[in-house]
């Protein structure tokens, strides 16, 4: 299994543990991901709340990148994800535009390249099987909050996810390395987003109640999927101590990938409260 892979600018600077543990798990898994060469940024918030054509050429540009290596591309940032998808199902829908940004990018994009989010590929079915058939430590004991945020589910219409308020897929994962997902309320409410920069006390008091609801319902941790959603769950969660990790750093811990410790010490937040859990 083989896939363009496109880590964008996070996982190279506050993501580097993500980058870090998407390559432990996906090596354990036979999970072959080709990073693009001479990738761009996507644009994320700044651009496509500013110039909605520039929104879709910075991330089509990626995608010309990626058709030419005969892959489809997934992308770990859910941010990333979000934009690539808007532009590879404007670009596939209107072939007009699709030349003149094709033409500014100097890249030939013609739809063939997809467009999946790094859990959509980990909770495919083949995947699913190689997971449930690899771990070597089973994370019993050990329960968790997904936690999707806003973009890897929503709009569905171009997500393409049915239960985009109640996405099951991580839980599957989850549940696969013997840690038992909760039932709660937030998991696809917003965290701030960007405005962890700009309006701090707004993320604060988003990020309280996402981590308030996940406690309430027993949750030693919280797990996501977004880089963005990591920094503010876990730089502005004040006092209130819950670990969060990715989900591909349980994953890869559950695989016994070498190398992931290391990614547990970088946290903000200390994590042994929910690592003793599992590390008996």
């Amino acid at each position: 299994m083989k896939y363009a892979y496109y880590p964008g600018c996070s996982l190279e600077s506050t993501g580097k543990e993500y980058d870090i543990s998407v390559r432990a798990a996906a090596e354990s898994l036979g999970l072959e991901l080709v990073e693009l060469e001479d990738w761009n940024c996507c644009g994320a918030t700044s651009a496509h709340s500013l110039d909605n054509h520039l929104a879709l050429t910075l991330p089509a540009r990626n995608l010309g990148i990626a058709e030419k290596t005969g892959l489809d591309v997934t992308a770990p940032c859910a941010a990333c994800y979000n934009r690539m998808k808007t532009a590879e199902k404007a670009l596939k829908g209107d072939p007009k535009l699709r030349a003149e940004i094709n033409k500014e990018t100097g890249k030939d994009y013609e739809g063939n390249a997809a467009v999946y989010s790094l859990l959509e590929v980990f909770a495919g079915d083949e995947m699913k099987k190689r997971i449930a058939e690899r771990v070597t430590l089973k994370l019993e004991g050990l329960k968790v909050a997904c936690y999707y945020g806003c973009l890897l589910t929503r709009p569905a219409k171009v997500t393409g996810y049915d239960r985009y308020e109640d996405p099951q897929n991580m839980d599957e994962i989850m549940s696969l390395i013997g840690a038992e997902p909760v039932d709660w309320y937030f998991k696809t409410e917003c965290c701030g987003a960007s405005f962890g920069v700009a309006r701090a006390s707004t993320v604060e008091r988003l990020t309280a109640k996402i981590i308030e609801d996940a406690r309430a319902n027993g949750a030693d941790c919280v797990v996501t999927a977004c880089p963005l959603c990591m920094t503010n769950l876990e730089m502005r969660q004040g006092e209130l101590n819950m670990p969060i990790f990715y989900f591909t750093e349980l994953l890869a811990l559950a695989l016994g990938s070498e190398g992931i410790q290391k990614c547990f010490a970088s946290h903000l937040v200390d994590v042994n409260s929910a690592l003793d859990k599992v590390m008996r």
